[in-house]
């Protein structure tokens, strides 16, 4: 979706798109650095029979380093970087409104498992974001769980993750 900024309004204003290119750079840089240093660990060079088990990941390592490093250079310092706004606090709100919650779902997933941290994400998603009626999304919630736990645990007898928990133990799955 663009917005186009009129006249009339306000700038607008929020993380500048450059921040967030150096951002995302120092975040891979960080992932070659860990990619070389674990490479090397495996043995990066070459051996009698052939290159190592860590030859090709530290070479990949060292090509997503350097050019990480150029991102990072053009993103902070380089004459044609990007000023404009990547995103401003509405659309940041709007994303973190769904982000955070899934997070926490995929944390919630290893305490009471799947089929718990799903029916509870559903209904909670349907109410918050949804803005629906309390009734409509645990019921929602739960015929949707409930097929999935048939279909998984009963029909192809796939058991999938109960969590550290596991409150549904009772079920006898």
């Amino acid at each position: 979706m663009e917005h186009e900024q009129s006249s009339e309004g306000p700038a607008r204003t929020g993380i500048s798109t450059h921040l967030v290119e150096a951002a995302v750079a120092v975040a891979l840089l960080a992932i070659g650095l860990v990619v070389v240093f674990e490479a090397r660990k495996l043995g990066a060079g070459w051996t009698t029979d052939g290159p190592g088990a860590g030859y090709f990941p530290f070479f990949i390592g060292v090509i997503i380093t350097i050019l990480s490093a150029g991102i990072l250079y053009q993103s902070l310092l380089g004459k044609s970087r990007n000023t404009a706004v990547f995103v401003d606090s509405v659309q940041l709100r709007r994303v973190l409104s769904v982000l955070v919650p899934a997070t926490v779902y995929v944390l919630a997933i290893a305490i009471v498992g799947i089929y718990v941290a799903s029916a509870i994400y559903i209904a909670l998603f349907m109410m918050v974001l949804g803005k629906y009626a309390w009734f409509k999304s645990v019921f929602a919630a739960l015929g949707v769980n409930t097929l999935f736990f048939c279909m998984f645990e009963v029909w192809f007898k796939v058991p999938l993750f109960k969590g550290a928990l596991d409150p549904l133990r009772f079920l006898g799955y």
